[in-house]
């Protein structure tokens, strides 16, 4: 038998972003699925070395542990992709961005938002990358 991989249906392949988030790290949830709270648990794209911690960026996917939220989601993984984070990283163009908090959007495992609408700013790396969280999304920075 074969190994079991996650095939992800980003758009684009990942781009080396300045890492902001690494597992244990608390994001907030910036849809409407009914969690608040979460925290990241894994990258499953992520290879690194031996006993280095697994580290996310803007766009990529995580696996998510609910912490915070409605009855029924907390103690569930879902999967996630990151919306924002507050560890400044650099465009192509020069220029510097971060945001003020770090979020995740929960998705199916194809890359399908679970929600039907996504609070705040979306980082344009991730919009590119993910077109079903571009549809969704209100503003794009």
């Amino acid at each position: 038998m074969g190994k079991k991989t996650l095939r992800s249906r980003a758009a684009h392949p990942r781009r080396r972003i300045t890492p902001g988030l690494v597992t244990g790290s608390r994001v907030v949830v910036a849809d409407n699925s009914g969690a608040k709270i979460a925290m990241v648990i894994g990258v499953p794209e992520v290879k690194t070395r031996l006993r280095r911690q697994p580290f996310a960026s803007v766009g990529d996917l995580v696996t998510i542990t609910v912490k915070r939220g409605s009855p029924d989601t907390v103690g569930q993984v879902f999967y996630g992709i990151v919306v924002r984070q507050r560890k400044p990283y650099r465009r192509p163009d020069g220029t510097r961005i971060a945001f003020e908090d770090n979020a995740v959007v929960i998705v199916t495992p194809e890359g399908t938002p679970k929600a039907t609408e996504i609070r705040g700013p979306v980082a344009r790396e991730a919009a590119e990358r993910w077109s079903a969280i571009a549809n969704l999304a209100t503003i794009i920075i």
